[in-house]
């Protein structure tokens, strides 16, 4: 029963540490005190038969009888534990879920991304901006200078050349 006090002791304290952190843990405090209150009483069957084998020796039949006793207790606090936690987890936590992430990401939405958006548009796009359209334009125009030159100067040439001299034959 100490054991049991002891542990209801450590929830409270992590209630309370859990608490300031963030109000979503509070959704789980039922589950919390639930998993801490079977536990708590695991543990203290588990005490009381070793404390129960260890002061009173009796018959092998009631040892086994009450060890056979024992463990339907404990397999049916762990069923319904682990029901209780299926249950638990798939009902309330989807519909926890479905509301906390709608309310949060509209809120986040509409708080957050104006503030970080305008933030990013001013510090990044003029250093990328930069960045970016001096590489660019020192390749483009490499290229295109490279490539396109000779060819615009060729036809350039033909073309003034033969009016130039279809000119001056007449």
């Amino acid at each position: 029963m100490i054991l049991s006090f002891f542990f209801i002791l450590i929830f409270l304290s992590f209630s309370i540490i859990l608490r300031r952190i963030h109000t979503v843990y509070f959704f789980f405090l039922p589950f919390i005190v639930f998993v801490y209150f079977f536990i708590s009483v695991i543990i203290f069957l588990s005490f009381f038969h070793i404390f129960f084998l260890s002061i009173i020796l009796i018959d092998f039949f009631f040892f086994s009888f009450f060890q056979s006793l024992l463990s339907v207790v404990l397999i049916d606090i762990s069923f319904f534990l682990f029901t209780s936690i299926s249950i638990y987890l798939s009902i309330y936590l989807s519909i926890y879920l479905s509301q906390y992430v709608s309310i949060y990401l509209s809120i986040y939405l509409s708080q957050y991304v104006p503030i970080y958006l305008s933030i990013y548009l001013s510090q990044y796009i003029p250093i990328y901006l930069s960045i970016y359209l001096s590489i660019y334009l020192s390749f483009y125009l490499s290229i295109y200078l490279s490539q396109y030159v000779p060819i615009y100067l060729s036809i350039y040439l033909s073309i003034y050349l033969s009016i130039y001299l279809s000119i001056y034959k007449l």
